[in-house]
């Protein structure tokens, strides 16, 4: 679809630029729609092409973008799955971003000239799940099965924390669910290239969509106690 007009920026207190994309409705008259040019925006749609780019499929109503009006800290929530899967998915990854308040102010500060104290830094997290379970797996086997870390994200690679057992009933407290997650967290220090150049944070995240797909794989061949399709 083509715009009517070139794309309009104004610089916003975000410390980034707002976009006012003007779309054609027909008989000479445009929709106006605005998007947020912001560095912590371009991370999340880094990672995002790095997840679709291998068909990891978003899961539905499980994306969420977060801004809290105490703290200042925004964060960004997604979970996929392996085509295909189960609904819902028996294995799956959520994942957050957090951009705290203090690296806003880092970058609001690197954006008017002047030198940051700290470089502004996302928090990554990207949790694996295994889900509907009618028994608790053997934690030992399920950490295994996992690297001790994921790639490197700029300077520091995602590194692997201890498994969460999770065990969940109905209102009778006879039917109960199991679930197993493993954590991998990693602080992403954006470098000033990257703040010039997003193609920087394309390169930084290119390589998680494949070490989730491949990891996504190889818990789903784990032979565990899943509950039926059906229930």
């Amino acid at each position: 679809m083509q715009k009517c007009r070139s794309t309009i920026r104004f610089a916003s207190e975000f410390g980034g630029f707002v976009r006012l994309l003007l779309f054609p409705i027909g008989s000479g008259a445009c929709s106006v729609g605005i998007v947020l040019d912001h560095i912590f925006t371009d991370a999340i749609g880094a990672l995002r092409e790095s997840l679709e780019h291998v068909l990891l499929e978003r899961q539905a109503v499980e994306e969420h973008f977060t801004l809290d009006l105490l703290l200042g800290d925004t964060s960004w929530d997604s979970s996929y799955g392996l085509p295909g899967e189960h609904t819902p998915a028996r294995v799956r990854t959520d994942i957050r971003m957090s951009w705290p308040t203090w690296s806003q102010t880092a970058y609001r500060t690197w954006s008017i000239g002047e030198d940051p104290l700290e470089p502004p830094t996302i928090l990554l997290v990207v949790v694996f799940r295994i889900q509907e379970l009618r028994s608790l797996p053997d934690p030992f086997a399920v950490v295994a099965s996992l690297s001790t870390d994921g790639p490197d994200l700029g300077a520091f690679p995602l590194t692997r924390t201890g498994p969460t057992m999770e065990t969940s009933y109905g209102d009778d407290l006879d039917d109960a669910h199991h679930a197993v997650e493993v954590s991998y967290e990693c602080l992403y220090e954006l470098p000033e290239e990257a703040l010039r150049d997003g193609s920087v944070i394309d390169d930084d995240f290119n390589a998680i969509g494949g070490w989730v797909s491949s990891t996504l794989v190889q818990l789903g061949d784990l032979q565990l106690d899943y509950r039926p399709a059906d229930l």
